[in-house]
């Protein structure tokens, strides 16, 4: 890879500013960045028949069966369902084997950091349909019951999701943009690359990723529930499509504005601790936030909505989401926790299509958009919201989101991948290829792994530029206007 020497100072300049960057952050407990920190394993001496790699090696056998969940489409192209198992089921067991030595390479037989048994399916949206699968596993013991593991040096857990980057040419966009939030907010989800086997066939570069939910002992979301006593410390929500599970949907006071276009619905707690009257309670609690953000004393310190939210968490996710031109969130993959604080809280999801990667739509660096999103329709009213994006937003140019940063960090992640990246692209670069273009119109597609890094570059500078220029013309947003005095509490 010509990108390799210049990666390598990359990388090492990138992991010395996280260094100063948390210090100065105050930061107890830090971000671990894989591509920075992992252990340097010296070359093997086998022979290039020998299946050899630096990165975590996840091997799944699901002994020939079809994994499920693919998209259906009839023959006008419209998805009609996803594929199942011949019994009518929608996931399927299975056994998975990691190998992850902290000094050598990893190799097909080595000794195993992790084996069990796993249910499995293919996840996600369009990326269904896509020929390099996502999924999600489900670690269980025989009895099929919850087998939480630490994974890659991650926190032990039952849920997790393999994401496989397929129209992310780079490799690269949710393990760097998760990483990044990782450092600037509450929490987002760890990741770690890794290779992956299926039925002994090489399916590429993977990202190990934490699912948004609780866990034991402080991991994930420091959430819980009692389904005794119908109590819980916080809960999660998702602005999606809805659920299957009729008990996880709630309607919210967002319909009521007609300014919901997505379904909400309950991710935590899960259907095992999930009653009707917990339902109902976080339903009831959740709607008191929107009706304070939709009164008109949404911005009243004491009656509005800054006591329902952390303004922080979501100053950040507008910089970040709006930084990348990820659009969809407000929308689709968006999650939202109230955390024991008693604050709502908002977390990061599916960078897939960020930074100028919609298959249908082009997205210009020159614009703002995540004013028109839910719930930041009527939070970029309140000047005081966005002085704080503003200044936020200034002060993270000065670090984690400098453009020394971000393309050191883009850097230092291809000299990490490394040989990966021409294995990964022995088995996908046909996509490269103007008969398998993703990106419409055809121009917007890369022709090489350089030029869609490149690319990315690119959209990240403009987009800085562009943003630097005008950040604070947001304050139109908030502007007084001849009616606003009246949005006043008398009391």
């Amino acid at each position: 890879m010509k990108y390799k020497a210049a990666g390598a100072a990359a990388c090492l300049c990138a992991m010395l500013l996280s260094a100063v960057l948390a210090v100065f952050a105050g930061q107890t407990e830090t971000r671990y960045h894989q591509h920075m920190e992992a252990t340097e394993k010296a070359q093997c001496t086998h022979g290039e028949d020998v299946f050899c790699t630096h990165l975590p090696l996840v091997q799944i056998n699901t002994n020939g069966a079809e994994i499920p969940g693919r998209s259906v489409f009839d023959q006008n192209g419209y998805l009609t369902g996803y594929t199942q198992t011949p019994d009518g089921q929608d996931s399927i067991f299975a056994e998975i084997t990691i190998t992850d030595q902290k000094n050598t390479n990893n190799h097909i037989g080595d000794l195993a950091a992790l084996n069990s048994r796993i249910i499995i399916h293919v996840r996600g949206n369009s990326s269904r349909s896509f020929d390099k699968a996502s999924y999600a596993v489900r670690l269980v013991t025989d009895n099929g019951e919850n087998n939480p593991q630490s994974i890659m040096g991650m926190d032990a857990h039952h849920e997790w999701v393999l994401h496989g980057p397929f129209l992310d040419k780079p490799l690269m966009r949710n393990y760097m943009w998760y990483n990044i939030a990782g450092e600037i907010m509450d929490y987002a989800p760890n990741v770690r690359f890794c290779e992956v086997m299926l039925n002994g066939d090489y399916q590429g570069i993977y990202v190990m990723t934490e699912t948004i939910t609780a866990g034991k002992n402080g991991a994930r979301l420091n959430l819980s529930v009692n389904k005794k006593s119908n109590t819980f410390s916080g809960y999660l929500l998702q602005l999606d499509r809805g659920s299957t599970d009729p008990l996880k949907n709630i309607s919210q006071f967002s319909d009521y504005t007609q300014r919901a276009q997505s379904l909400l619905n309950i991710e935590y707690p899960g259907a095992d601790n999930l009653t009707e009257e917990l339902s109902e309670a976080i339903r009831q609690d959740f709607s008191r936030f929107e009706k304070a953000l939709y009164s008109y004393d949404f911005d009243d310190p004491k009656y509005g909505y800054r006591s329902f939210l952390d303004m922080e968490s979501f100053a950040d996710y507008f910089i970040l989401n709006e930084l990348t031109c990820n659009y969809d969130a407000g929308s689709l993959s968006t999650y939202i926790y109230k955390d024991t604080d008693r604050k709502l809280r908002l977390c990061i999801w599916d960078f897939n299509s960020a930074c100028d990667a919609y298959q249908d739509t082009i997205i210009l660096p020159q614009h703002f958009e995540m004013q028109n999103c839910l719930w930041y329709v009527m939070l970029i009213k309140d000047e005081a919201f966005v002085e704080k994006i503003i200044s936020r937003y200034q002060s993270l140019r000065k670090t984690y989101l400098s453009d020394e940063y971000l393309n050191d960090y883009i850097d230092g992640v291809i000299s990490y991948l490394g040989p990966a990246i021409e294995r990964n692209y022995e088995k996908w670069g046909y996509t490269f290829g103007e008969e398998y273009d993703l990106l419409k119109p055809t121009e917007r597609n890369p022709r090489t792994y350089e030029e869609a890094v490149e690319k990315m570059k690119s959209f990240l500078e403009a987009r800085t530029a562009w943003l630097d220029e005008n950040i604070e013309s947001l304050r139109q947003y908030c502007a007084e206007s001849r009616v606003k005095k009246f949005n006043e509490n008398a009391n």
